[in-house]
């Protein structure tokens, strides 16, 4: 490590002189170091137990008997699984499950389908800033999120939430729970896996734990049961059988000042993901196959992670990416939103999906509302008539005072507002269908024994459904006749972008 030359010392000081100033500095530095204890052990307390207890054991002897053939479930033997770790908002992780699809497809691997994880709870970083979670980094936040879901009832599956018949029916893809998954993986019953009751000193407790070291990857890949993916969006843009591009550097790469400020020493490259993690690569062996974020998005002509859209030269990878590209949500969020477009609303509407308080977009409300404006101003001159809104926003409505918004909600002779809260009966009608609906335990590829069946039933389902509210106003705007506005480069926007273009509100 390379220290600064220090300067030659300095003749001793008049240590009469002296005296008073070392007593306050010693004083000082006295009450510094209280001052530093005191906040560490607030701090360390305030850690997540699950969290910290991985984090610490990075230095100890860590084994994993999930990875012995004589402890590992009959069921599992043989079988080859795809693992990612999700991350950000919903429509984030949907974006992330529909490329993880693709991936095990293209991999020949069994998909375990995660659970919708609380928002923002798992942050990956800024692809474009080149300033990011690392894959194993990611995993550990992931695992132990899917946990505390478990033991605070609140675990549900992103197949409980969007319809994945078509592409299980059709054999696009073979999926897993990722409950029935853990369960066999870690000798942990479902019962106890989902009861809640996870004591921290219990042999459940620890399993899962040695689970979460296994599958992050953070004590490296284990020959024949996990192969952790290192590779992310800072060095790596997956593709499939696209021409000779493989290796080539990609043409998004940091700019100089970008490279001397975070010292940058590697490239991005577009890399085959067959090539490098199918038949005939050391990650084949390995019954486990684990990612970190799978999320991508278009940037400066290229791609940020992953670029297969492009291989419709492959009949089979061409199919697949049309099943995708609209996965529509499960009947009973649908149903609620035609109940309250037709119920409540009774009229044609406009939706506005205005995101103003997260991120980027805060610093854009003037434009956000810019929008809006032009499009009522458009309307009112074809509709002289009474015009609905129906207002998905993240601004709280007692916030709403003072801005475009509470403009419109006190003009009521022009326009005529709607929105929804959490406490509305449609929202918790349908947290309740979703949670006894329970679609995400229908599907599976690898059978379930009935007594595993039976314990899922009873024990697995959700006591608290999140983000419905959510669901059912991206259902809401796809019904709306009058057209949409929604938030520019917001994800939430283009999840109901894409339900308008696939007509989901008629189908």
């Amino acid at each position: 490590m390379f220290f600064p030359s220090r300067p030659g010392p300095k003749p001793w000081p008049n240590r009469k002189k002296q005296t008073n100033k070392s007593a306050i500095c010693l004083c000082s530095v006295s009450l510094l170091a209280v001052l530093f204890l005191s906040v560490f052990f607030i701090t360390y307390s305030e850690i997540p137990k699950s969290i910290f207890s991985i984090s610490s054991a990075f230095s100890g002897s860590v084994e994993f008997p999930q990875c012995r053939s004589e402890t590992l479930s009959r069921t599992l033997i043989g079988q080859r699984f795809l693992l990612y770790a999700p991350h950000s908002g919903f429509s984030n992780q949907l974006s992330e499950f529909k490329n993880a699809v693709l991936m095990a497809m293209i991999l020949n691997r069994t998909l375990v389908v995660p659970p919708v994880l609380d928002h923002h709870a798992v942050a990956l970083g800024s692809c474009p800033k080149f300033r990011v979670l690392s894959p194993s980094e990611v995993r550990v936040s992931v695992w132990n999120h899917s946990v505390e879901l478990l033991r605070s009832g609140r675990y549900v599956s992103m197949g409980d939430v969007v319809d994945i018949s078509s592409l299980v029916s059709s054999s696009a893809v073979r999926v897993i729970d990722f409950r029935y998954f853990a369960s066999l993986l870690c000798g942990v019953d479902l019962e106890t896996l989902c009861s809640g009751e996870l004591a921290e000193q219990s042999q459940a407790y620890e399993s899962l734990r040695q689970c979460g070291y296994l599958l992050s990857g953070v004590r490296g890949n284990v020959d024949g049961c996990l192969y952790g993916v290192d590779d992310d969006c800072r060095t790596t843009v997956w593709t499939y059988r696209n021409g000779g591009s493989d290796g080539r550097l990609d043409s998004f790469q940091a700019d100089e000042k970008l490279k001397k400020k975070k010292k940058i020493t590697y490239v991005r490259r577009r890399r085959d993901v067959y090539k490098a993690l199918g038949r005939g690569s050391e990650a084949e062996s390995a019954a486990i196959l684990a990612f970190g974020s799978l999320f991508t998005a278009p940037y400066k002509g290229s791609e940020l992670y992953i670029d297969i859209k492009k291989s419709s030269s492959v009949p089979e990878v061409k199919s697949l990416i049309e099943k995708v590209e609209f996965l529509p949500f499960v009947r009973e969020v649908m149903s609620a939103g035609k109940r309250f477009a037709t119920g409540t609303i009774k009229a044609p509407f406009l939706c506005a999906q205005l995101r103003l308080l997260d991120g980027q977009f805060k610093n854009h409300q003037e434009s956000t509302f810019t929008g809006l404006n032009q499009k009522l101003e458009s309307l009112s001159l074809k509709n002289p008539g009474l015009v609905h809104v129906f207002v998905m926003t993240d601004l709280p409505e007692s916030n709403w005072t003072g801005t475009y918004l509470g403009d419109l909600a006190m003009n009521s002779t022009k326009f005529k507002l709607h929105f929804l809260r959490e406490e509305d009966e449609v929202i918790v009608r349908t947290e309740k269908e979703l949670a006894s609906a329970a679609h995400g335990q229908k599907f599976g590829s690898i059978p379930m024994s009935l007594d595993s069946i039976k314990k899922m039933q009873k024990h697995c389902s959700p006591r608290k459904v999140s983000n419905v509210q959510l669901y059912v106003e991206e259902a809401v705007c796809s019904c709306a006749s009058l057209g949409f506005v929604g938030t520019a480069g917001s994800t939430i926007a283009d999840s109901v972008e894409m339900m308008r273009k696939f007509n989901a509100c008629s189908s």
